[in-house]
């Protein structure tokens, strides 16, 4: 990827810490580079009054990089352990049209970041697709008949979301209305691979034994059942879009448990199946990929035809840069550790991870989700250093 600052120019790719820093200067930010001073910012004009995130994703120029964080609405703010509080349940707080919509705006009011995720779960399609869970608090998710034999994935099947989630499709036009276009409104939906870790498994697991023990012994039962996955998960990525979602994330948690040879057996087709669907009749959504854990897998993530590779913080965002090439968006992909730090911390670790990516195509993010307990003026810390950068 290539990137020009006025009249100097340098590649994002070969882009080290010592070469590259964003430096603060009365509140704002100014991309610095080692051989030659400031650089002036560059003039942006947006054609279009779209949300800084899509701008981004399309490679438009953008003042800043867009911000938000995985887990954005949850445990760590006050008041969403307030609402847990009057509701206990999981399941009833993400499948309540009003619950869902105000978690989703309890971090857009108080941050404003650049991206409002739907509060929801990977899981919530399941029961649309005959197969029963729950989340018990301390315990994760649960499914009540794991699936194991060629009948039990016959049971499942496929998920018409008008039918199971309306009010997801609810939620979201309630968002895009809320949120006025200051933002984009991200819906989300889990792989086929993790999906079907979930259900084969019983719910979380540590070793992935039986998920691995079915396909490794019985590939076609597998392979039956992430077509069902897939299926479904085209109808949902379509309906989200649909019902006001500016961008979908793709989360395939657990198919970094695979070894690449197995990855591009059980997990890499039926991510560029989904891809290919949704891009047929809804080609200007774009579809963000995020598997945790994924820098032995980096270089076979662009083949699913994403528009958005985020990157864990495991990996260096130079080297990620690199490994993606030029034509691919990342994300992320600040250690979500880093928000127990000092403010000075927080802000040197934004900084590294925004020259590392450079001013095209990058989101800032998290590596992965907010963990529990991160107070919440560090939170408003990451935000206001962020959204104060300038390239």
């Amino acid at each position: 990827m290539s990137c020009s600052y006025a009249s100097f120019s340098f590649s994002s790719l070969s882009i080290v810490p010592s070469s590259i820093s964003v430096a603060r200067s009365r509140s704002k930010f100014s991309i610095q580079c080692a051989v030659g001073g400031t650089v002036a910012e560059p003039k942006v004009t947006n054609a279009v009054a779209e949300p800084l995130l899509l701008n981004a994703v399309r490679g438009h120029a953008v003042e800043r990089p867009p911000v938000w964080l995985m887990r954005q609405a949850g445990r760590y703010m006050k008041s969403y352990q307030i609402i847990c509080e009057k509701y206990p349940s999981f399941r009833e707080r993400s499948e309540n049209v009003d619950l869902v919509v105000e978690i989703s705006l309890q971090p857009w009011k108080v941050f404003k970041p650049d991206g409002v995720i739907l509060f929801s779960d990977i899981l919530t399609p399941l029961p649309g697709m005959n197969i029963p869970f729950d989340i018990v608090k301390g315990k994760g998710p649960i499914i009540f008949n794991p699936l194991g034999t060629v009948a039990d994935v016959d049971q499942v099947r496929e998920f018409i979301p008008e039918e199971s989630v309306p009010y997801v499709g609810q939620a979201l036009t309630i968002l895009r209305k809320e949120v006025n276009n200051e933002a984009a409104v991200l819906g989300f939906v889990g792989a086929p691979f993790t999906l079907a870790s979930y259900v084969v498994e019983g719910g979380s697991s540590k070793h992935f034994t039986k998920i691995k023990r079915l396909a490794f012994s019985q590939p076609k039962v597998l392979h039956t059942l992430l077509q069902k996955f897939t299926t479904s998960m085209v109808n949902y990525i379509k309906y989200q879009g649909d019902k006001g979602a500016q961008a979908v994330q793709i989360f395939d948690s657990w198919a970094t448990e695979l070894s690449p040879v197995d990855f591009e057996e059980f997990s890499l087709p039926y991510l560029k199946q989904i891809v290919d669907s949704v891009k047929q009749t809804h080609p200007h959504l774009p579809l963000i990929l995020y598997a945790s854990g994924s820098g032995g897998l980096l270089e076979r993530l662009p083949l699913t035809g994403v528009d958005v590779v985020s990157l864990d913080w495991t990996v260096d965002m130079a080297d990620g840069r690199r490994r993606l090439g030029p034509d691919v968006a990342v994300q992320g992909n600040v250690d979500p550790g880093a928000l127990f730090g000092s403010k000075e911390f927080i802000t040197n670790r934004i900084n590294d991870t925004v020259g590392k990516a450079g001013k095209n195509k990058h989101i800032l993010n998290l590596g992965h989700g907010i963990k529990v307990g991160t107070p919440e003026e560090n939170v408003a810390h990451f935000f206001e250093v962020a959204k104060g950068i300038r390239y």
